[in-house]
C-alpha cells in the first residue's frame, strides 16, 4: 500500500511545485508591468469600468478621418465632447447616471485624442466642431443634448451657435471659448515630474502626490501625443475661434457647471457665458476646480439630468453648491 501511494504524492509536490512557481513568475510580471507601465493598469481598469456599464466601442470614418466613439444605453441621444488631452473615457462615472435616466449616450474621442486617427492638421475649435457635426451626421442625430468639457465645452457652444437648430439642450462644463489670460494653459503639456505635480495643482485645490514610478508612465504618455495638444494651444491661442459676442444664436436651454476654484478656465469665464446666455442656468461647486464632473461626479450627473429633463426648462439664475467636507 505505501509504495503505490508514493509516486501520487510526488507527482502532486511536482504539480504544486509548477503551480507555485507560474503564481509566482505571474505575479512578478504584474509588478514588473504596474512598475514600468502603470498607466497600462489604468487603461484595463478603464476598458472593464467601460464594459461593465455596457459601453460598446465603435469607429467611423468622417471624410477621410478615422474617429473612435463608446455608446451606451436607450432613449434621447446626449453626446459628450472631452476636453485638451482627454479622450471619451473621462466620462465614465457619468454615463451610468446617465443611461438610468433614459439616455443613449455618445461619448467620442476627438480628432488626435483617445483612439482616434492623428493626421497632420492644425486641431483647429473649428476643425474639431466640424468634425462634431460630420459625426452627428454619421449617427442620424438630427437634434440630441449635447455637453462639453474644458475645450469640449468651446467645440459644443461654437457648434451651437453655428448649428442652433442641432441642438436641443448645450450643457458646458468648466469650458473654454471667451477671452481670458490663459495663464496656466500651457500647464497641460508637463515634461518633468514637477511639471506634472503643477499641472495637478492647476487642475484641482485637491492635489494628491504621484508616486515617481507612476509619473515617469504618465509623462512618457503625455509625451507621445504633446504635438497634438501643442497645436490644440497654438490654434486656441489666435483666438479666431473665440466666441466673445457670438452666442446670440444660442437660444436653446443652457446649463454651465463650474468649478469654482478653477484657476485653468477662471470664474469670469463662466459668468461672461452666464451673461452672453442669458437663458442659461449657472450651477457653482465650491471647493472644486476644474475637474467638476470628476471631483463631484455624483452631483454633476443628478445636475445635469435634472436640467435635460426639466419640462419646461429650468428657470435662469445662480445656483451655489457647498463643498464636500
Amino acid at each position: 500500500m505505501a509504495t503505490s501511494t508514493i509516486p501520487v504524492t510526488a507527482k502532486k509536490a511536482r504539480w504544486l511545485r509548477r503551480v507555485s512557481l507560474a503564481l509566482v513568475l505571474l505575479i512578478a510580471a504584474a509588478a514588473g508591468t504596474f512598475y514600468w507601465r502603470p498607466t497600462a493598469i489604468g487603461v484595463v481598469s478603464q476598458r472593464y469600468t467601460a464594459w461593465k456599464i455596457g459601453m460598446e466601442n465603435h469607429d467611423v470614418t468622417l471624410g477621410q478621418y478615422r474617429i473612435h466613439y463608446m455608446v451606451a444605453g436607450q432613449g434621447k441621444p446626449l453626446v459628450l465632447v472631452h476636453g485638451l488631452a482627454g479622450q471619451a473615457e473621462n466620462w465614465l462615472t457619468l454615463v451610468p447616471e446617465f443611461t438610468r435616466s433614459g439616455y443613449r449616450v455618445y461619448a467620442l474621442d476627438l480628432l488626435g485624442y483617445g483612439r482616434s486617427e492623428r493626421p497632420d492638421v492644425d486641431y483647429s475649435i473649428a476643425l474639431q466642431s466640424n468634425i462634431l457635426k460630420q459625426f452627428l451626421d454619421s449617427q442620424q442625430l438630427q437634434q440630441p443634448d449635447i455637453a462639453g468639457w474644458s475645450m469640449g465645452g468651446w467645440i459644443s457652444l461654437k457648434f451651437a451657435a453655428e448649428h442652433p437648430d442641432r441642438v436641443d439642450r448645450l450643457v458646458l462644463l468648466d469650458s473654454a471659448g471667451l477671452l481670458f489670460d490663459a495663464v496656466n494653459a500651457d500647464a497641460l503639456r508637463p515634461t518633468n515630474q514637477k511639471e506634472l505635480a503643477h499641472m495637478m495643482e492647476v487642475l484641482t485645490p485637491h492635489p494628491q502626490p504621484i508616486p515617481a514610478f507612476v509619473a515617469r508612465d504618465i509623462l512618457r504618455n503625455f509625451a507621445v501625443n504633446d504635438w497634438v495638444v501643442a497645436r490644440s494651444l497654438r490654434s486656441m491661442k489666435t483666438g479666431r475661434d473665440l466666441m466673445d459676442g457670438k452666442m446670440q444664436t444660442v437660444k436653446m436651454p443652457v446649463l454651465i457647471v463650474w468649478g469654482k476654484q478653477d484657476v485653468l478656465t477662471p470664474l469670469s469665464v463662466a459668468e461672461g457665458m452666464h451673461r452672453g446666455m442669458p437663458q442659461s442656468i449657472l450651477y457653482l461647486f465650491d471647493g472644486t476646480g476644474h475637474l467638476a464632473p470628476t471631483e463631484r461626479s455624483r452631483q454633476v450627473s443628478a445636475t445635469m439630468v435634472d436640467f435635460l429633463k426639466a419640462d419646461p426648462p429650468l428657470a435662469a439664475g445662480t445656483v451655489e453648491v457647498p463643498g464636500v467636507r
